[in-house]
């Protein structure tokens, strides 16, 4: 029996029917074939907003097949060879014409199936065709049946055979309106909202919901053509974003649906993490990477990024700035071993990467002249609504910002020239729970451009961050903030301005005691960010930060927590004053039970790195204590062995120094044996 592929399964306008196989009885092909009729019938109940007319013409011919193939299971005839060699490409044409069906009645695909439109009814065309030529040549004599329904069968074939399945009128007009409209854009003229209106309503987009669907599937094909070369389309598909973005803004006030995978606060790895080394993602695509390979100036790249980069010209080392000498691409066995293991640790799907990888940098350039065009138009529109609208306009406004921000480049650098950094900035201090939320949360997207963080700290910005951060209406504020303030810290001379402000740190330490999981993993890695600032080293010390990442390190369940708890603990024993607050809370037996116990290969390498700190600042007694656990040596060879560069030489020289104290112990328990036999004599 036929199954069909789940939609997310299949690329829209992809046909990957499979034929029968050859051994497949002809009762089981025939019910196979009755009930691929059946659901391609049952889309005459479903909305098409493109392509009524085809999809009218071939669900009729369709429903007659389904009366004669229904007879044919009721008389429980024997079927020729013949005839079920014909059903066979029957059952194929009819897997195909189901797959187009799905596509034109899919309720987040209507205006790129609009654009399509041309190629989708040829496609009709092609089907119908592949039908008449499998009912030409099928053998009506040799099947038991009545005249009646071999006379429909007939009339099926003729029309098939003579059967016009071109572009509807109405989809042509609507087409050159779309087109008008995206030319318009393309020269820098704001169109019409009417006329945008009128090209909505015949797609039945209605709602700001339809709309941001769309979008949303837009995006996601962008993915896919970049993956596929496919330039032309991007570009297409590039200004339609532009458009639906513009639309979406512009003309929906209400926010009659929010997608919950887009909240912000569902800690997106991608937001915030020193759990993941920075050798494991690509310095193009910053993508964990899928196959690393090296250069001739030592570094290493995602293999289709760096193929990108050298396909367009450029022959310098994109990290490094130096001409490459060899276009050769080494394989880094090493660092893919390496990311092999920490997906295994952490859960992580490489295929999930390898199938779509989105790769912001892309987005540094538009799409297209009409997608720049129509963001720019959005940046303004939202700017005057910031300024000037009413409170519900505002946080509307703030949440298009945050969405738009998203995850686009070029979007962020339009907000941030057409001015939305004060204003945001200004709706922190709003008495609305989600108007301070969309307004922290659309500051943090804009931070992570080089200008949006510049003009946080010109407008004054701290104050009102750290405000949210201390007492935000709700957790997802205040862990907002502390992702706002990680972005902000990545600039070396704001981790020192940030540090000196003593709500700063004690901000983060609040949110790393009351937060949910996700608050807790903000604070502790935008404090591990401040950390890069030696002056800030005091300050999270007195603020009583190792007991409370040592009670998380011991009690919580979220690996990545614990290891970025590790990476701070990590940066903290780096100081003789870190390791004497590390010690005096009896750390070393938790630490010692952490690395043999941890199953993040980057948390054993935050302890393998504060033990090595321990050891170097602590003294003899550290070492000591460490050389009486022998089940210690293990977790430290696998270190060597599966770590980083640094890590492993950590863990080597840990096994050194503990081999050489357990040297000197057993040399002076002999020398005093000795000594107590002379005595006896």
């Amino acid at each position: 029996m036929f199954r069909n592929p789940k939609l997310s399964d299949r690329r829209i306008l992809t046909f990957p029917a499979v034929h029968p196989c050859s051994a497949i009885s002809p009762a089981t092909l025939l019910a196979s074939l009755i009930d691929l009729c059946r659901q391609i019938c049952n889309h005459q109940t479903k909305s098409f907003v493109t392509q009524k007319r085809n999809a009218r013409e071939t669900i009729r011919q369709i429903g007659i097949l389904l009366i004669f193939f229904e007879e044919l299971r009721d008389m429980s005839s024997n079927l020729p060879d013949s005839v079920v060699l014909c059903f066979s490409e029957l059952h194929l044409t009819f897997q195909k014409i189901l797959f187009l069906f799905e596509d034109c009645s899919r309720s987040n695909a209507k205006i790129w199936m609009l654009m399509k439109s041309q190629f989708v009814a040829t496609q009709f065309w092609v089907l119908i065709r592949a039908l008449a030529t499998a009912l030409d040549v099928l053998p009506l004599s040799r099947i038991d049946t009545s005249d009646e329904v071999k006379e429909l069968v007939e009339l099926v074939a003729k029309q098939a055979r003579i059967a016009k399945f071109g572009l509807d009128k109405d989809d042509e007009l609507t087409v050159k309106r779309l087109q008008s409209i995206l030319l318009q854009f393309d020269k820098g003229i704001e169109p019409d909202l009417t006329a945008i209106k009128r090209v909505l309503n015949y797609l039945e987009i209605r709602r700001w919901s339809d709309c941001n669907k769309e979008i949303k599937f837009l995006q996601e094909e962008i993915d896919f053509q970049y993956s596929d070369l496919k330039e032309r389309d991007v570009q297409i598909l590039s200004s339609l974003v532009g458009f639906m973005s513009y639309s979406r803004v512009t003309l929906f006030e209400a926010l009659d649906f929010r997608d919950k995978n887009q909240a912000e606060f569902k800690c997106n790895p991608e937001i915030l993490s020193c759990l993941n080394p920075d050798d494991f993602r690509c310095p193009i695509s910053l993508e964990l990477m899928i196959d690393p390979v090296t250069v001739s100036t030592g570094q290493t790249y995602d293999r289709a990024s760096i193929q990108k980069w050298l396909s367009a010209g450029n022959f310098i080392c994109p990290k490094t700035g130096e001409r490459l000498t060899s276009l050769e691409l080494v394989p880094n066995s090493s660092v893919k071993k390496l990311i092999n293991q920490f997906c295994a640790d952490n859960g992580i799907s490489l295929a999930k990467f390898n199938v779509r990888s989105h790769d912001i940098t892309r987005t540094i350039i538009p799409g297209s002249l009409a997608a720049a065009e129509a963001i720019k138009f959005t940046s303004e529109f939202l700017l005057r609504r910031l300024v000037f609208g009413t409170s519900t306009e505002k946080n509307k406004a703030a949440y298009e910002i945050r969405l738009l921000a998203k995850s686009n480049i070029f979007n962020r650098s339009c907000l941030i020239k057409a001015g939305a950094i004060p204003p945001l900035l200004n709706l922190l201090s709003s008495f609305d729970k989600s108007t301070q939320e969309n307004a922290i949360a659309a500051i943090l997207k804009l931070s992570k451009h080089s200008t949006g963080k510049i003009l946080v700290m010109e407008n004054g910005g701290l104050p009102p961050i750290l405000s949210v951060l201390k007492s935000g209406f709700c957790l997802e504020s205040r862990q907002l903030a502390a992702a706002t303030l990680f972005y902000l810290s990545s600039v070396k001379e704001y981790r020192k301005l940030i540090g000196e402000i003593p709500d700063a740190i004690a901000g983060l330490i609040d949110l790393v005691k009351e937060g949910t999981t996700c608050g807790k993993k903000n604070a502790v890695v935008a404090i591990f960010g401040l950390l890069l600032c030696p002056k800030n080293n005091k300050t999270v010390l007195n603020s009583g930060a190792v007991p409370i990442l040592l009670d998380i390190i011991a009690t919580s369940n979220n690996s990545e927590l614990i290891s970025d708890s590790l990476a701070v603990i990590a940066a903290l024993a780096e100081s003789t004053e870190g390791t004497n607050a590390i010690l005096q809370a009896s750390a070393l037996p938790l630490l010692i039970k952490t690395l043999n116990s941890e199953s993040t290969l980057a948390g054993k390498e935050y302890c393998v790195s504060t033990l090595r700190s321990l050891c170097s600042h602590g003294g003899e007694e550290v070492v000591a204590a460490l050389a009486d656990d022998r089940t210690i040596a293990g977790s430290l060879y696998s270190v060597v062995t599966e770590g980083n560069a640094a890590a492993g030489k950590k863990a080597r020289w840990l096994l050194k120094i503990l081999h050489k104290f357990r040297e000197n112990d057993v040399a002076v328990n002999t020398a005093a044996d000795q000594e107590r036999s002379v005595d006896v004599w």
